[in-house]
């Protein structure tokens, strides 16, 4: 949605400069009721003003300003009467171009610090004399710009927090939005509250109103399919365009070969069944396992799927039109119900600001590029639809917020979330029937184990893994020679930081006592004791 043709709400618009934790800003915003939205970093400022947005937020990066090409902002940001906030890169910006001093003093600051605080700033009302801050920067500002006053050091940072409040400029060299900086969320509650004047307009039942005028005004009266997972993304996808425009909405399910057991029942169930939502069961599944046959690079298998969902929906599109009666056409294990017109302009899509983040191009964006996501990276060039991404703005634990007050039930809106790829980015290899039937089994009992233990709603994601490692194993007085299970249990906010789980002992062992016996395969389990980052949540 254009900014501009939002409603009057208070607004703050967060330029990104390439911070992996840019979207973690939004978020931190949104928690306190006010909008967010990320713009370019490079969105001049007659455009910016034009927004009309209570305040700027300028994010951290991985550049220096001085590097060639590095991303720069339009300087007459600074000039526009709004209060602006520069986080790292954002500071460095700042002093850059307000006439200070940048450089590179080769004394990296990574990690924890304590952060002294000056009397005074509005920033830190109420907040003490001294806050624990978490550093990420290898540039320092040496020499601040004219109308700068410090407000905060640390012990390896002279200008750790800077502000010329006569401009209403503001700038920290740590990083407040995440997780490590303890009372980072209250230092940005008195940015938008107390600097910006920002009131609490915004709230997920506003969202959902004017995110179905928004679909509305889009599609007008044309028709509009999803390719319907059962995961919460597309789920609640589903639900708010239902809500939107009713019947002008039909969802394809894909049985891709890549799902987890029973889950081609499940969604048949759910959504045709109980929710009346028009809804077409295609059995794509040996389509997809030969184009993934002997392709083991994880990207390739994510560009393959990808393109091969657009082609499904395409087929199958073309097989609706054909159906003589005017019913949805019925593929084997599937239902259908009436369409009135076959003619699908727009495709859906449950694309979310995380995949946005991680799966964004180095051309025209100075993030780096993690790893390319099925709603966002596998798509062809050249697509037969226009898209309708109603969530791309949420994160995941807003997505679940969306879904209760649309009514979805909690056994959808609390599911753990489900890569676009499957199962295929949980085989690090060659992804085969065989393979797959292993993983399919381990991660049967995974759950099963989870939810009676009554941890499966407490974690972001638990799953099993399957490596390409074998390993030599004893059974029933045999040598074997089979593969390797890892389990992976995460606990997370928002699926772009995460830790993983320290549940117990006597769980983790039920799980790899049960998979080593009922999987034939598998003759050994591991524990992935990784946090996001360094690692990510998948292993592909």
């Amino acid at each position: 949605m254009n900014t501009s043709e939002r409603p009057k709400h208070s607004k703050i618009l967060i330029l990104d400069f390439g911070s992996q934790y840019t979207q973690v800003i939004a978020r931190r915003i949104r928690e306190c009721q006010v909008y967010s939205e990320i713009i370019p970093f490079d969105t001049p400022a007659t455009e910016i003003a034009a927004m009309q947005p209570k305040g700027l937020i300028l994010s951290g990066g991985p550049a220096s300003v001085y590097d060639k090409g590095a991303p720069q902002v339009d300087p007459g940001i600074f000039s526009l009467g709004i209060p602006v906030l520069g986080i790292c890169y954002g500071l460095m910006l700042m002093a850059h171009h307000l006439g200070g001093r940048v450089v590179f003093t080769g004394r990296r600051e990574y990690g924890a610090g304590v952060l002294q605080l000056a009397q005074g700033s509005e920033l830190f009302e109420g907040l003490g004399n001294q806050l624990d801050v978490w550093n990420s920067h290898g540039d320092e500002v040496t020499a601040l710009p004219k109308g700068f006053h410090v407000t905060g050091t640390t012990d390896g940072c002279d200008f750790a927090a800077v502000e010329d409040p006569q401009r209403r400029l503001y700038g920290l060299q740590f990083h407040p939005e995440v997780a490590h900086t303890p009372r980072g969320k209250e230092i940005l509650q008195n940015f938008v509250y107390h600097i910006c004047h920002c009131a609490m307009d915004w709230t997920m039942g506003s969202f959902i109103e004017e995110t179905c005028a928004r679909v509305r005004k889009q599609v007008g009266k044309d028709n509009v399919v999803l390719g319907l997972s059962g995961g919460v993304d597309s789920s609640v996808t589903a639900a708010l365009l239902h809500k939107a425009i009713g019947d002008q909405l039909t969802c394809i399910f894909v049985n891709n070969g890549l799902l987890r057991a029973r889950e081609e029942e499940i969604v048949q169930r759910v959504f045709g069944e109980n929710f009346h939502i028009k809804l077409k069961y295609v059995d794509a599944s040996e389509r997809f396992l030969s184009k993934l046959r002997g392709v083991t690079d994880p990207e390739q298998k994510r560009k393959i799927i990808g393109n091969e969902f657009i082609r499904v929906f395409e087929d199958a599109i073309v097989d609706l039109a054909k159906t003589d009666d005017g019913t949805v056409g019925r593929s084997p294990g599937g239902g259908g119900s009436s369409v009135s017109d076959r003619k699908f302009r727009f495709l859906a899509q449950g694309t979310l600001y995380p995949d946005v983040i991680e799966s964004v191009s180095i051309e025209g964006n100075p993030a780096q590029v993690i790893k390319s996501h099925h709603n966002v990276g596998g798509l062809p060039d050249k697509m037969h639809f226009e898209l309708v991404e109603p969530v791309r703005q949420l994160f995941k634990d807003e997505v679940r917020q969306a879904g209760l007050q649309l009514g979805l039930p909690k056994e959808i809106v609390y599911r753990q979330p489900f890569p676009g790829p499957g199962l295929a980015v949980r085989i690090l290899g060659e992804v085969t029937p065989k393979r797959l039937a292993i993983l399919r089994e381990a991660d049967t009992v995974v759950q099963s184990e989870m939810e009676a233990a009554d941890w499966y709603y407490k974690v972001w994601q638990s799953f099993a893994v399957l490596l390409p490692v074998q390993s030599v194993g004893v059974m029933g007085d045999q040598r074997t020679y089979e593969n390797t299970i890892a389990l992976r249990i995460v606990e997370s906010q928002d699926g772009m930081t995460a830790d993983w789980v320290r549940i117990p002992y006597e769980l983790l062992a039920r799980i790899s006592n049960r998979i080593c016996n009922e999987v034939n395969g598998v003759n050994r389990v591991v524990f992935d004791i990784s946090s996001k980052p360094p690692s990510t949540i998948e292993w592909e």
